[in-house]
């Protein structure tokens, strides 16, 4: 085995744990999710063995940076639309890392709840009007995850399929 096979090889290791952490990114804020697949995509397409196509990573990039850049604005918006205050936002984020941290795997749902719920609480919003906005943060914090994860599940697909494509030249 050349030089080259071992760098590819590394590259595709490398690539697929980014991959797998954009994934796991979809639910944690503190990890880009589609931007980190995306790195794995380049590192699979940055082998010998898989021909380079700055079509697909250009594309793959521009998604990857607007759901970046969505991913501020969707749990905002829930909150918004459901009468929220920027300290529900604020709690979303806050509860999410608590729940998924410390109450696995339901605080990923009941942490983000709680946590819109209190910011609002902490606000001052009146207690019903506290629970329905911290019900548009979760969702929008929800639809967020959910459109990341789509995202990175699609890049994780696109790089299964190139690298089955493309094996024969690696090995």
């Amino acid at each position: 085995m050349g030089q080259n096979k071992n760098m590819d090889i590394v590259l595709i290791i490398i690539g697929f744990i980014l991959i797998i952490g954009g994934i796991i990114g979809s639910f944690i804020p503190i990890l880009p999710g589609p931007i980190t697949s995306w790195f794995g995509l380049l590192f699979l397409y940055l082998t010998d063995a898989v021909p380079m196509s700055y079509t697909v990573l250009g594309i793959t990039l521009v998604i990857a940076l607007t759901i970046f850049i969505l991913d501020y604005f969707i749990p905002a918006m829930g909150a918004k639309r459901f009468g929220g205050s920027r300290y529900g936002v604020i709690g979303t984020t806050v509860g999410l890392l608590i729940g998924i941290f410390f109450f696995p795997p339901f605080g990923i749902i009941i942490g983000p709840f709680l946590g819109a719920l209190a910011g609002e609480l902490i606000n001052g919003t009146e207690s019903n009007l506290a629970v329905k906005a911290a019900f548009g943060s979760l969702l929008g914090l929800l639809t967020s995850a959910f459109i990341k994860f789509t995202v990175a599940s699609c890049f994780a697909i696109l790089f299964v399929w190139k690298f089955v494509e493309y094996a024969s030249g690696i090995f």
